[in-house]
């Protein structure tokens, strides 16, 4: 009370101060004892308020207690129904072990079994024929419970069931996926776990979808398979796939001629244009070559008559009917002159068809170094870890040489053929413009 008094006296002491100069001493202590009257009424204002709040916060702090014991009381009681059921549990256990016995070593090894079967499995085509067998295995597999004796018994009878049907050839009706995607069920024959075939040819199993799909890409023995189909003896021929399709697999990724042109590149498809050119450029000599060795042979028959219609009668009609034998060398550089103008017509083509047999290997030679830059490209931004990314370079590097040698080789030997034939024709005109002047020389008559 002391406190408050001697707080209000601070608090009015500067108001005091003030007023003093204007009050009298006997107003100054009536204003004084007002204000203090006023103050201890405000100060017993606030301690009641004080006090009540202080019951509040009392009864407050006496229900948390009651509810601090109540959780106390049930974290007790939870605690000992968890010990009773754990000992509950480790005598179920017990008992469990008791009764089991040897059984749950059984159960261990079902289980593992069970496990290795299902995974052999996966890849099997008996797997189309009976679909249920994996979801059985499965199910054996990740049980938490003592088979019983008709699970024993099932899982006896499937591994019956798959040894009696991967020693059976038989037809069965099962769907399969065609080439176009469509599923249809159709006539299947089956050899063992090794091959499957159809009316189409070869099936693959597709593990991941588990359906039998008509390979794209037939290797050869369909001949064998149609004559195992209509043969009606006790031992026939029929191909088998060791692998499981693992080989059918591989066949499918294997390019074929078309996958091999585009792995050429720019490159051999250039090559391959030249290789078009020349063999068109050949094919158009080689005819025009024949038509005139025909006309030749015909003049050979007729000397008497020569024509125009060929590079001997032009040459023979240099002499005309009758030559003037006293000018020998004028003759003859005539002779020689006919057959200059015979030749480039007989030899057109061959220098050009000589240049793409020789530029193919060069273009080769180009492809391979381009392709083993894009491998070491492919080196230097994805490291040498994975070959994937060196197969374009790699196979546009060799795929171009093989290209340039392949367009080449056939352009040396049509060259070569060309050349033969076109000097075989110009030897004959040699031949027998000299024969035509000695029989001028010597006045025998002209053989007809």
């Amino acid at each position: 009370m002391i406190c408050r008094l001697a707080f209000a006296l601070a608090l009015s002491l500067p108001t005091l101060a003030l007023a003093a100069d204007s009050l009298s001493p006997d107003q100054l202590l009536e204003r004084i004892r007002s204000e203090r009257a006023a103050e201890v009424g405000a100060m017993a204002e606030r301690e009641k308020a004080f006090l009540a709040e202080r019951g509040e916060q009392a009864r407050l702090l006496a229900a948390a207690r009651a509810e601090l014991d109540a959780q106390k009381a049930e974290a007790e009681r939870l605690k000992a129904e968890f010990d009773r059921q754990a000992a509950q549990l480790a005598e179920q256990e017990k008992q469990l072990a008791l009764r089991a016995g040897s059984f749950g070593e059984l159960f261990a090894v079902v289980r593992q079994s069970a496990g290795d079967i299902a995974g052999q499995w996966q890849d099997s085509l008996l797997n189309v024929q009976y679909p249920e067998r994996l979801a059985r295995l499965g199910a054996l597999a990740e049980s938490n419970v003592l088979p019983s004796s008709e699970d024993l018994d099932g899982f006896w009878m499937t591994l019956l069931e798959d040894l009696a049907a991967s020693g059976r050839v038989e037809r069965v009706e099962l769907p399969v996926v065609g080439a176009d995607g469509r599923r249809a069920t159709q006539p299947v024959l089956r050899v063992g776990t090794f091959s499957t075939f159809a009316d189409s040819g070869f099936l693959r199993y597709d593990a991941d979808a588990g359906e039998l799909l008509v390979v794209p890409r037939q290797p050869a023995g369909d001949g064998l398979l149609k004559r195992y189909l209509q043969s009606g003896e006790a031992l026939a021929e029929l191909p088998v796939d060791p692998s499981r399709g693992t080989l059918l697999a591989q066949l499918q990724r294997e390019p074929g001629l078309w996958d091999r042109v585009q792995q050429g590149g720019l490159v051999g498809w250039v090559i391959l244009g030249l290789g078009v050119l020349g063999l068109c450029l050949a094919a158009w000599r080689m005819i025009y070559l024949a038509g005139v060795s025909r006309s030749v042979r015909a003049q050979l028959r007729d000397l008497g008559t020569p024509r125009d219609d060929n590079p001997l009668g032009r040459v023979i009609g240099v002499l005309g009917p009758k030559p003037q034998l006293a000018d020998l060398e004028t003759l003859e550089l005539k002779l020689d002159e006919a057959i200059l103008q015979e030749t480039p017509p007989l030899e057109r083509g061959q220098s050009l068809l000589k240049l793409f047999s020789a530029v193919a290997p060069l273009l080769g030679l180009l492809g391979t170094v381009t392709g083993m830059i894009v491998t070491f490209q492919a080196i230097t931004q994805g490291g040498g870890g994975d070959s994937r990314l060196m197969a374009d370079g790699i196979s546009q590097a060799l795929v171009t040489t093989v290209q340039g040698l392949v367009v080449a080789i056939p352009l040396l030997f049509l060259h070569a053929l060309l050349a033969g034939r076109s000097k075989a024709l110009v030897q004959l005109l040699e031949q027998q413009s000299a024969g035509l002047v000695a029989l001028h020389l010597s006045g025998a008559p002209r053989r007809d």
